[in-house]
């Protein structure tokens, strides 16, 4: 599975031609993109019958995937975080089999601590069944002890661009699932992204579905809405190489 979208399902004026005219923001990008990443849930909660809501506007294939609250990431560190991460589980159960991987995204300044990030990370796993992603943001998370504890746990560790430390632009951890975000660059969040950087990008996907291993690809650089034109873009490059080699 190549699983292609954005942060979000915004339908920018820009990009407006390339999805259908009738229905929501969120049933117009369903019937071009097959996912979508949802970020509000890392500012406050939503409700059960929000996500179930949510499911019922996509078609069949189509998965979200969720960022976990950063009650849990920034504000407890990790820490003490058992009843919001029990809240955020409960919640996003409304998603049903729509629900794709669930992405923890550490602050910059979180250390990994063998003792608490373990213990958080463990927990985790135990609560919840399905496909975890992390995007670590300190370079004590790319050591081979913390991609080994990732492996154990099935955890892929996030490939992010622009790479906030040496060695995050590549997947690390589980590597049964490769999770790609691109956040835009030169100017992170805004920039959309030159021709040369969709091509090498729709070339690691290509591969992934050469390898058979499942990949994510989410556009991030929403700010000045460049994010649906750069998936797009992608996706119709990514249709091209696995039709060229037979896929």
């Amino acid at each position: 599975m190549i699983a292609i979208g954005t942060a979000g399902w915004n339908v920018p004026k820009a990009h407006a031609v390339a999805f259908p005219v009738q229905g929501s923001h969120l049933e117009r990008y369903a019937q071009r993109l097959d996912v979508a990443e949802i970020n509000t849930s890392f500012y406050r909660s939503h409700r059960l019958a929000t996500y179930e809501r949510w499911a019922a506007a996509v078609p069949g294939q189509f998965r979200f995937a969720v960022k976990v609250p950063r009650t849990i990431t920034h504000e407890r560190r990790l820490v003490d975080a058992e009843a919001p991460l029990r809240q955020f589980l409960e919640e996003v159960a409304g998603l049903g089999r729509k629900l794709g991987p669930l992405l923890l995204q550490l602050p910059p300044s979180l250390r990994f601590d063998e003792r608490t990030s373990r213990a958080f990370l463990n927990a985790f796993r135990q609560a919840h069944g399905g496909d975890i992603v992390c995007e670590p943001r300190h370079a004590s998370w790319l050591d081979p002890a913390v991609d080994a504890l990732l492996v154990d746990l099935r955890i892929a560790r996030v490939a992010a661009d622009p790479a906030p430390v040496p060695g995050a632009q590549e997947p690390g951890g589980w590597r049964e699932l490769h999770y790609y975000r691109l956040h835009g660059s030169p100017k992170i969040y805004y920039s959309a992204y030159p021709a040369s950087v969709l091509d090498a990008t729709a070339d690691r996907l290509a591969k992934d579905a050469s390898d058979r291993r499942p990949s994510w690809c989410i556009f991030d650089n929403t700010a000045a809405f460049a994010a649906a034109g750069d998936a797009l873009a992608t996706l119709e490059r990514v249709r091209h190489l696995v039709s060229r080699d037979g896929g």
